[in-house]
């Protein structure tokens, strides 16, 4: 069976609030840290048929510019696009602009450890999940603590049990910055990038680990440096 085309898009805006030059500080052993090993994931990944890199920041465009590879489409991004007031619904609606057809596999640099082999799985999977009835995937975390909100228990009922055994807890998902991936045709439709039945797709602790803060840089060099995970 023939699958419809799926492209890439990969925002990456300039600057970072919390981690000075975050998409392009060293890491791993990467001159430009986040955005080269990305990209390279995303190129060995043959499930991903191209990729749109949506930037402001001219020296990621550069860099992606001396790849000389056909599968990346670069856009400079807009600068009222590109702010941190930005919000998601926004990049929704610019990367159907960007893209418009077939499907979107929405990911970003600070997810390193998603590797081509995920990407191709993560693709395939979908593929697969789309004839079983759903419209759509993105990636989790599975959660199987003791969860709270509003001083209530969540995922567990202590009128029959105050501390049930972990292992019979109802698992929780967590939505992780790993994958979304869906067709045009739901971005249009509901202005989304999940459709009304995705499929959950949980992934292990140590390959979605995100960087967004300070510590979360420490802990993935510790993680390299420890063997624990690989590029």
């Amino acid at each position: 069976m023939k699958y419809e085309k799926t492209t890439c898009f990969l925002p990456c805006r300039k600057g970072s609030e919390r981690i000075p030059n975050k998409n392009i500080k060293p890491f791993g052993g990467h001159e430009f840290g986040l955005i080269e090993i990305k990209l390279k994931q995303l190129l060995e990944a043959d499930a991903v048929d191209a990729i749109v890199l949506s930037t402001n920041d001219e020296s990621i465009l550069d860099y992606a510019s001396s790849l000389q590879s056909n599968k990346i489409k670069l856009h400079k991004r807009r600068e009222d696009l590109s702010s941190s007031q930005t919000s998601t619904d926004q990049l929704v609606a610019h990367a159907l602009e960007l893209i418009g057809e077939g499907n979107i596999l929405w990911t970003h640099v600070t997810s390193p450890f998603l590797s081509a082999s995920h990407y191709n799985e993560i693709v395939k999977l979908h593929n697969e999940k789309v004839l079983d009835g759903y419209d759509s995937l993105m990636t989790t975390n599975l959660l199987h603590g003791f969860l709270w909100q509003n001083g209530e228990a969540m995922n567990y009922d202590r009128n029959v049990e105050k501390w049930p055994r972990t292992q019979t807890l109802t698992p929780v998902h967590e939505v992780n910055s790993g994958v979304f991936l869906a067709h045009a045709s739901i971005y249009r439709e509901l202005d989304d990038r999940i459709g009304r039945k995705p499929y959950l797709h949980p992934l292990g602790k140590l390959i979605s680990h995100d960087i967004d803060w300070p510590e979360d840089f420490t802990i993935a060099e510790c993680l390299l440096e420890k063997g624990l995970v690989t590029l």
